[in-house]
């Protein structure tokens, strides 16, 4: 897992729109999207290339490396979603 959202994320899918990958899920136009609470990296397909970092406004996306302890709890929700 290289990239984890948190649950400041709105949803605007900015990071969507980043990545060259296609790998943040869910999208608004798949039918998981209105029940997420958040946006989700797909930690298999994600290529670590960061591109959905400076494209959020709300600063919700980190770097596995560099999420804040508080944050935590969001690496094994990822992995939950992808599971």
């Amino acid at each position: 897992m290289a990239y984890v959202i948190t649950d400041t994320c709105t949803k605007d899918e900015l990071c969507v729109a980043a990545c060259p990958v296609d790998c943040i899920h869910p999208k608004q136009d798949e039918p998981a999207f209105a029940e997420a609470p958040q946006l989700y990296v797909d930690p298999v397909a994600c290529i670590d290339c960061g591109a959905c970092i400076p494209v959020c406004p709300t600063n919700s996306v980190f770097a596995l490396d560099d999420l804040p302890a508080e944050f935590a709890r969001f690496t094994e929700l990822t992995a939950a979603h992808y599971n």
